[in-house]
């Protein structure tokens, strides 16, 4: 969530870099709302502070024996008036704070300006695998091989959840244990996390309530189900007040997640690409504002790391103002390419929230003994979903015999070399 006196010191200047991100924003209302706010605390103020000079008043008069009645009438107007603006106060502050909620974060300096289509490639690893012969399709892969079954999965639970099979469930546990030890070693904090979680954890991570029906509701429980381990991560400090030397917290958790993915999609509707349901490991770090921009460098060759020794071709981008997420200042993917599409994929996207969603969360930290508390930064990053990566790992190493090479790194722990 945005300061609200940033848009009090430069409404227009905090527009203009909203609409950056979507034109149609329009602050307007949250400023004419707050302006209102501020004149109604005014009037309060003033009201109770000559409501309590007439009640010393109105004390002395009676001391003294004479009459009070005119001044206590006054008062009662003036009691009538108070409840009249908390009343009206009542009724504003929840919408200045709807307001609110609903406007994305501030984009970074830079983040280019621009479409979804306009992202920046700033590196790649390896090159495109020049494959000489007819190149699969992961779904045809994984339905020939018997490791994908999206018949059954859909008997089970409807269109666009995946199954696992065989090797192919081997082969995705491997990912998920592989990817997670990774990480660890690295320095981050194993977690797992509740898949479900309250509406607040949701707000403070941004998916509420903007996007409550991207996301799967228990409404018996009023529970929701994870769409990314970043909301469950972003709520382990929420209401804290850390010490610096506590910073940074690096933490790693595997979840499912569960997304409705509303729309039609085209071929990214075809098998793993764009699911109900996917594994994915996710990597969160708490920092101080001073370092957070750098720790978001080493969060994106972290989640590359991955992809390196799993010996995939991959493409850095550094994503335009319109294709942020709503708590993002800053986002770099990491795709991998298909080459049964002939196309990339997002496998990886390294977000820094800055202090947006410290600020929904009260996540502080008190950088010396004496001083005041400030809020966090947060950052966020796939490291990785195991989906597309799995697509990436069926297409690319496919070979002229139909045999799909696994990745020597994960040879033992699915107990083959080939599918």
């Amino acid at each position: 969530m945005l300061d609200i006196k940033l848009l009090r010191e430069d409404p227009e200047g905090i527009e203009r870099r909203l609409k950056a991100r979507n034109p149609g924003i329009d602050i307007s209302e949250i400023i004419a709302l707050d302006r209102r706010r501020l004149e109604l605390i005014r009037e309060v103020e003033d009201l109770k502070a000559e409501r309590n000079r007439g009640s010393q008043e109105v004390g002395r008069l009676k001391k003294e024996g004479k009459d009070a009645s005119s001044l206590l009438k006054s008062l009662s107007e003036i009691a009538e008036r108070i409840d009249a603006y908390e009343a009206e106060l009542k009724e504003i502050e929840p919408r200045i704070d709807d307001l609110l909620a609903r406007l994305p974060n501030l984009p970074h300096p830079s983040v280019p300006v621009g479409k979804k289509e306009e992202k920046v490639v700033i590196r790649s690893f390896g090159e495109k695998p020049d494959l000489d012969f007819p190149v699969k399709h992961h779904l045809e892969i994984g339905e020939e091989k018997g490791i994908l079954d999206f018949r059954r999965a859909a008997a089970i639970a409807g269109a666009r959840f995946p199954m696992y099979v065989g090797l192919g469930a081997m082969l995705e546990m491997a990912l998920i244990q592989f990817m997670f030890t990774y990480h660890v070693k690295n320095g981050y904090t194993p977690v797992l996390p509740p898949f479900l979680a309250n509406a607040e954890s949701f707000y403070v991570s941004s998916q509420l309530p903007k996007f409550a029906d991207d996301i799967y509701h228990c409404e018996k429980d009023d529970l929701y189900l994870n769409p990314t381990a970043e909301s469950l991560l972003a709520n382990l400090h929420r209401g804290e007040i850390l010490t610096a030397d506590e910073l940074p917290k690096y933490y790693v958790a595997y979840t499912p997640c569960f997304r409705r993915e509303a729309g039609t999609y085209g071929e990214e509707e075809r098998g793993l690409i764009r699911v109900h349901q996917f594994n994915k490991v996710e990597l969160f770090k708490y920092t101080t504002p001073e370092s957070s921009y750098r720790e978001l460098d080493a969060l994106v060759e972290e989640a590359e790391g991955v992809l390196k020794a799993l010996g995939i071709h991959y493409r850095v981008v550094l994503l335009p103002t319109q294709d942020l997420a709503q708590q993002s200042s800053k986002t770099i993917d990491i795709e991998v390419y298909l080459p049964g599409q002939n196309r990339y994929y997002e496998v990886s996207s390294c977000s820094n929230c800055e202090e947006f969603q410290a600020r929904r969360g009260k996540v502080r930290y008190r950088p010396g003994p004496k001083e005041k508390p400030r809020y966090v930064h947060t950052l966020n990053g796939s490291g990785v979903a195991t989906s597309r990566l799995m697509a990436a790992i069926l297409e690319n190493n496919q070979l002229p015999d139909g045999r799909i090479r696994i990745p020597e790194i994960l040879q033992d722990s699915v107990g083959a070399e080939y599918l």
